[in-house]
């Protein structure tokens, strides 16, 4: 049984949600409790803790898997399985971005600026050594200040840039700063202890909890739609039909009318269906996804 180790802070949320959807669902007794469980055979343990500290939790054998960023696994440099990328963030599907800004006015317009000006550049940063090996890497002399929070609020009177996190770009737009480069694009990650993954049984029981949570994020944003069609007009509402493969198609009993059923993008679905009806589909039913797994 796998010990498991959950972030909180601006991921906690849409990791719950995303254990819930994939019929993972996490229970605790509050919102503040740091110990959870989660009602399956597969996993004995769940702990709920800061995002930059799992990565070295997994990689000392504390967890056998964990979901964290690939910033804090950078920032770490620890070693750790990767099962793979989940495509979820607080806000969106995109991941999120580890970017070099300046002041707005700064006359930088890229790290080969901050490396011809003035030595020592003075870098605000959550992330301190990536944000060290970064600048290393483009030859950029720089004294490097751990800060927490609204590291933005220190420009320029405390320091001349700083390594943010962003999703969008907005908040730092609205601190009068503007990113010069990106550091790191950093999806979240599923990932595992080497030891425990090397084992058969642990390996094969993540595999099975990844499968879960792809699936969910996978079927996110699709819909099944099903509908009957006579042969007439068959050819002209396959044309219509994206899908993942080809569309499922099965003759009814009877008759020379068919059933189609395949898998779309919900956002396509409100000019979908009318131009279906309109090719002479009828009973077209849109049915919700909870999982596609390939």
């Amino acid at each position: 049984m796998l010990r498991v180790v959950l972030p909180k802070g601006s991921l906690e949320r849409a990791t719950l949600d995303l254990f819930e959807q994939a019929d993972l669902a996490v229970h605790r007794s509050s919102e503040v409790d740091y110990q959870a469980t989660i009602d399956d055979p597969r996993v004995a343990e769940v702990k709920i803790l800061r995002p930059q500290e799992i990565p070295r939790y997994v990689s000392e054998g504390l967890f056998d898997l964990g979901i964290t960023g690939r910033d804090w696994i950078e920032e770490t440099g620890v070693d750790v399985v990767t099962l793979g990328e989940l495509h979820y963030s607080k806000a969106t599907a995109r991941p999120v971005q580890v970017v070099l800004a300046v002041a707005d006015a700064s006359p930088v317009r890229s790290v080969a600026d901050l490396a011809a000006g003035p030595a020592p550049v003075r870098v605000a940063t959550e992330y301190p050594e990536l944000t060290r090996r970064y600048l290393e890497a483009h030859g950029v002399k720089a004294e490097v200040m751990l800060s927490y929070g609204a590291t933005e609020a220190k420009v320029p009177d405390i320091a001349d840039a700083v390594v943010e996190i962003t999703e969008t770009g907005r908040a730092l737009r609205a601190a009068g700063l503007r990113v010069v480069e990106t550091v790191l694009v950093s999806h979240t990650e599923l990932i595992a202890n080497p030891l425990a993954w090397a084992d058969p049984g642990n390996q094969h029981a993540m595999q099975q909890l990844h499968t879960l949570l792809q699936g969910t994020l996978e079927a996110r944003g699709k819909v099944l739609v099903k509908l009957n069609v006579g042969e007439a007009a068959l050819a002209a509402v396959i044309d219509l039909l994206p899908s993942m493969k080809a569309p499922t198609l099965s003759q009814l009993f009877g008759g020379q009318d068919y059933a189609v059923e395949t898998v779309v993008p919900k956002a396509l679905i409100n000019t979908l269906i009318p131009a279906l009806k309109d090719a002479g589909a009828t009973d077209i039913i849109e049915v919700p996804l909870a999982k596609i797994v390939h």
